[in-house]
């Protein structure tokens, strides 16, 4: 699915008039932030401003907006009972009529939001690979998703996740950006024990997940004890950065899916606790 930018060109094209809605002020407690925005059609809408009454007023407003031929509104929201709303907190909210400049506005808030997005690289695409991949297209990454078997890709690659066939993978790592986050799970225990044992020692990733049980992280631990005999490979910091076994918040659950969420869960944890 698209952006709003691409929403509302397909709308201006057949010829729909649509308000763009957004977040311009928060006080305290509220459901969006700045920035968060809407479109509304006399008949439908995209995206959300933070639901509940809140959403329900800017589209009741944006649609008398349009019936009216207003091209600008501003409305002051108290969440508290007078709306019906617990947040507590205050919202402004700016609505303007969408023209073909608007859609460049949010295209270009679109391509910087894209481009501040976390890095995640994702090695193995099996069948938790798989899941993985579906599950983290939606969110907020940029996915490098990597294999080098081609065939083990499927048909139809998910929305935003970038294909990377490579038989040299500790590349693409060492290309990574600071930052970056890394799930280790191919098909080979010690390809998995080299990209962990790389992606530790960049000392910068966000997060560091190798798929398997605690009998792997102890194997782990040992090949990388075995490692160290260069004094310049000892670091005994480097397997508190280590995530094995991968979401771990439940136990004795091994569906890919299940796997898969969890980890996401864990991943944008991570990513936020950088501030990424």
């Amino acid at each position: 699915m698209g952006g709003l930018s691409e929403t509302l060109a397909d709308w201006l094209a057949r010829g729909e008039a649509a308000v763009l809605v957004t977040v311009a002020e928060t006080r305290g407690s509220t459901p969006r932030e700045v920035g968060a925005a809407m479109l509304v059609t006399a008949h439908d809408s995209r995206g959300t401003v933070g639901g509940g009454r809140l959403e329900w007023t800017a589209v009741e407003r944006a649609r008398a907006m349009l019936v009216e031929g207003v091209t600008a509104d501003r409305l002051d929201l108290p969440l508290g009972p007078a709306i019906g709303q617990c947040c507590g907190g205050h919202v402004a909210l700016s609505l303007e009529r969408a023209d073909a400049a608007t859609v460049l506005a949010l295209a270009e808030g679109e391509r910087r939001a894209a481009d501040a997005r976390p890095t995640l690289l994702l090695f193995g695409a099996g069948h938790v690979g798989k899941a993985m991949a579906t599950a983290f297209a939606p969110l907020p990454l940029r996915l490098r998703w990597i294999d080098s078997r081609a065939g083990e890709f499927p048909e139809v690659i998910p929305p935003g996740v970038e294909r990377i066939v490579t038989d040299r993978p500790l590349d693409h790592l060492a290309q990574a950006p600071a930052g970056a986050g890394y799930l280790v799970l191919t098909h080979s225990h010690a390809l998995d024990f080299e990209l962990t044992d790389a992606a530790l020692r960049r000392g910068d990733a966000a997060y560091v997940g190798l798929i398997g049980s605690a009998t792997k992280r102890s194997r782990f631990e040992r090949w990388s004890a075995a490692r160290a005999y260069d004094p310049a490979l000892r670091d005994p910091a480097l397997l508190s950065r280590l995530t094995c076994p991968i979401g771990a918040a439940l136990t004795g659950d091994k569906r890919p899916e299940v796997i898969a969420a969890l980890v996401a869960a864990e991943l944008l944890v991570a990513f936020a606790a950088r501030g990424s």
